[in-house]
């Protein structure tokens, strides 16, 4: 999808979606407190670092780590958090994101800012060149159970075969796996 077209979409779901934003919100308040959103740094076109937004699914003063590598992240989730995260809530606030020009819909997930081993196989294949997305080839085909080999296969596929009819199929993929809650490790 082209930049205005990437603008318009997100600001017309970001309008439909906002009673949802607002009830998420009020849970999360409600369970620990503010801040609603959590602000991670992430890697994006070109290695310019961006900050992502994401509904805070982790109590407060929890350290900024990939989830895989938290010891005792049971103990640090809220109790809307699973929730949250099962069913991609957690990342409806990235509508921002795209409004604001950090990211797609589509395309490879922002690597986080310290994902040097991810970053650098990335630069291997000239897929820090695109524009990350909200979803992508990788992520409606094994999402949190691929390794960062494997992502970065689908990645550079989705680099080499990109076209609009290829961002329909992926859309329409990621809808289902959200859907059916699928390839998600907690």
């Amino acid at each position: 999808m082209g930049n205005i077209l990437n603008k318009i979409t997100s600001l017309i779901l970001i309008v439909v979606l906002f009673p949802i934003l607002i009830l998420v919100s009020i849970f999360i308040i409600v369970d620990d407190g503010f801040p609603i959103f959590f602000k991670q740094k992430r890697i994006g076109k070109d290695k310019t670092i961006f900050n992502i937004i994401k509904f805070r699914t982790m109590k407060k003063n929890t350290k900024d780590l990939a989830t895989h590598l938290m010891k005792n992240k049971n103990n640090q989730i809220l109790r809307s958090g699973n929730f949250l995260r099962k069913y991609s809530i957690d990342e409806l606030p990235q509508l921002i994101n795209i409004f604001l020009g950090d990211i797609n819909f589509i395309g490879p997930r922002p690597a986080l800012f310290n994902q040097d081993d991810l970053i650098e196989l990335r630069d291997k294949y000239n897929i820090n060149h695109l524009k990350p997305g909200i979803t992508g080839w990788a992520q409606v085909n094994g999402r949190d159970s691929l390794s960062i080999e494997e992502k970065t296969e689908y990645d550079y596929y989705y680099l080499k075969n990109r076209n609009f009819r290829f961002n329909i199929i992926i859309l329409y993929k990621t809808f289902i796996k959200v859907l059916l809650a699928k390839d998600i490790l907690d």
